[in-house]
Parts: C-alpha cells; structure tokens; sequence
C-alpha cells in the first residue's frame, strides 16, 4: 500500500513537472512572438514583383517556343519579353534552357552556355536568344529577352542543307501516319524548345554585373586630367561604356570617344603614327578599336545584326561569348569575305557620317566603318590606302569615375 502511494506521488509529482514545463514553453513562445511582433512593426515589408509581357500580353515566366513548320528559307520568327521589375528589391535576372527538341532528336548539354552556343552556330537552323542585361533594378527598372529563330536558304553548306532538310521531311511525314493511324494522336510540332526566365534576389559578386556601367552609358572624360569633367571641350570628351558586359570585379572600364569628334583621318598603313598623334598629350589609358570590341556589341542584338556574304543568305551573327566562338566566327567571316550589317537604331553610338577604321586586319586590308543608310552600317573590308578617322578607345579606372 505504502509503496502505491509512493509510486502516485511520483507520479503526480512527474506530471506537475511537465505541466510546469508546458506552461513556461507557452510563456516563453508568447514572449518570442511578441518580440518578433513589436520588433517588426517598423520595418518595411519589401515587395516581390517582376512582371513578364509579350507586347500587351502579360506572360509566364517560361517561354514554349514551338515551330510546326522549320525549313531552309523560313522567314525569321521573333519572340521578345518584357520584364519589368515593380517590386521594391534589386532582381538577378536569368535564363535557363529547359529542354530541347529538333523532330526526333532531343538536345542536352553540360552547361546552359554550351547549349546556348550550340543552338546559335551548330545547325543549319539557328536560334539565338540574349539577354540586354541580366539584372533589373526595383521601381521600375525593365530589360528585354529576345529569341530568333531563322535557317538560311543558302548558308553553304549543302551537306548539312540536306541533311537537316530530309530529317524534316522524314518527321513531318511520320507524325501524318500516326496521326492516320491513331485520329486521337497530337501531331507535334517539328520543334519545340522550352526556356525559363529567372528573376531571384540579387546577390553582388566580383562575377556581377556593375550597375554602374551600362554599354552605352554616357561618360563626360578629361583624357589630359584623366579625370571625370562636366563640360566638353577639346580634351573633355563625350565617350560612351563600350564593354558588353561590365562587372563588379572589373577594375576598369572602356570608353568610346563620339565617333563625331574631329579625330585625326589617316590610312590604314599609317595607323600607328596617327594614334600615337592622337594621344600624345592623354593622361589616360588608351588602345586602338578592334573587331573584339566591336562584335560582342552587335552581336547583342539577335534580329538585324547579320553576316552578309556574297550570293549567299544572311546570317544571324548569334551569341560569341562561349569560349573561342568570337575568334572562330570572326575568322570564317573574313575567310568568306563577308562583312557585318548592324542597325543604326539599336546602336547610336557606333554611328558616324565618316568612315572610321578598326584596328584588325582582313587578308590585304583591314575592317573599316561606314554607314550605309539612315537604317543601316556596316563593318567591312576597307583596302589599307584609304583615309578614315582613326578613334582610340580610352580604358579608365573605376576610381577615377567615382
């Protein structure tokens, strides 16, 4: 009996225990979301809005790019979103190939850039996308993703032609019997990629974007001072942030003087002497414009921008930022002397009513500027006699710009 009484004590003495220790966990649970609650009522709560729009349309974040009918000589299909940031935190903005299939055939690769790559210079067809820049500021901040899909009539290569062009024909005519075969049966389309865009908190790195240099961006420079001026004059020049993509960990940034500057004209094979004329009394940095400046600019642009050959079809120049590709492209169009057409529009600060010339070589000339119409310009093949302006480009610290 004794020893039931001892066995009830211990046990109410082990209830009130944990009844004890429900009651301080509840207290101490109150306290901390009163804390949290008291302590937050004057932070502001940051919205999350990144809008995509298709033209009016507002879209999804995943485009779903699919082509019923692909053939050599196919007008160019475009398709171009919109994204707006209108939430109150800065945006990391991305792409990511999904997935990818050509008729039978599904694309992997190891990386997205690789897949990028292939897509732009690997097939007959090509589809090129970009990204004007991969962020977007909060309150209002906008960019554009652009994607084109083309196949040239005449890219010489017939082989390939042939190649892609049966596979085509063999796909479209197996989908017919199916769908004979079975009336229930959805006919799929020939190709069909699937792309993600991505907008996620920015997070800066040395690999970032620098927000504060923008291609295209407006520098007032002193090249004798070497400093920053706010008035132009014979050595504060109107330049231009030419790097296509400027990042956080770049200690430097380029700068393309106005191409309307009364700069020195020469020809090619006295370009040397008239740069070093140019320059001569600059403080600041400078090199001589190439062809490696120039075309990760164009390129950008994946509608207009286009290598021309002659009696052949144009050619999207696509994305070059994959390994070797700026070399390897540039290379074949020289190999088939061809030239770069570009639109005015999309690059005013390339625009010039003077020749000018690019410091890369082409077989016995070298690449020249010159503007074609009020729509168009071209990079091209200039022979080394002619007389152009000759433009450096100006490379500065980031600490002189601060």
């Amino acid at each position: 009996m004794e020893r039931k009484h001892k066995l009830y004590l211990k046990l109410n003495l082990m209830s009130l225990f944990f009844v004890a220790i429900s009651f301080v966990s509840i207290t101490l649970a109150w306290f901390a979301y009163s804390g949290l609650s008291s302590a937050t009522v004057d932070v502001d709560i940051k919205a999350w809005n990144i809008e995509f729009k298709n033209g009016e349309q507002v879209v999804s974040n995943e485009i779903v790019i699919s082509l019923s009918d692909i053939h050599p000589g196919m007008d160019t299909e475009i398709k171009d979103v919109d994204i707006a940031n209108l939430g109150d935190s800065d945006a990391q903005i991305s792409y990511n190939i999904k997935s990818v299939r050509f008729f039978n055939d599904t694309l992997n690769s190891a990386s997205n850039e690789e897949l990028t790559d292939k897509l732009s210079h690997d097939y007959p067809f090509h589809i090129n996308m970009n990204l004007d820049k991969d962020y977007a500021l909060s309150h209002g901040d906008s960019g554009k993703f652009n994607v084109s899909i083309s196949w040239p009539l005449d890219s010489n290569n017939d082989k390939l032609d042939s190649e892609w062009g049966n596979k085509a024909y063999q796909f479209y005519m197996e989908e017919q019997q199916k769908k004979q075969d079975n009336p229930d049966y959805e006919i799929r389309p020939s190709l069909e990629v699937i792309i993600e865009i991505k907008a996620e908190q920015m997070l800066i790195t040395n690999e970032s974007s620098d927000t504060n240099y923008n291609l295209g961006d407006v520098v007032l420079y002193d090249v004798v001072n070497n400093k920053v001026c706010d008035q132009l004059s014979a050595f504060c020049l109107k330049t231009y942030v030419i790097d296509s993509r400027n990042k956080v960990g770049d200690t430097t940034v380029k700068l393309l003087p106005d191409l309307n500057n009364s700069f020195n004209v020469s020809t090619y094979e006295n370009y040397n002497n008239t740069i070093n004329e140019i320059t001569k009394n600059w403080k600041v940095t400078s090199k001589p414009l190439e062809m490696n400046d120039i075309l990760p600019v164009i390129s950008k642009d994946v509608n207009n921008s286009v290598l021309v050959r002659e009696n052949l079809s144009d050619m999207i120049i696509g994305n070059l930022n994959y390994q070797e590709r700026l070399n390897t492209e540039l290379n074949f169009a020289i190999n088939n002397n061809g030239y770069y057409k570009f639109n005015n529009s999309k690059f005013n600060y390339l625009i010039s009513n003077s020749c000018y010339w690019i410091d890369t070589e082409y077989n016995d000339g070298a690449f020249q500027y010159q503007k074609i119409d009020d729509n168009n310009s071209k990079y091209y093949k200039g022979l080394k006699t002619d007389s152009c302006k000759v433009v450096p480009v100006i490379i500065v610290s980031k600490s002189s710009l601060i």
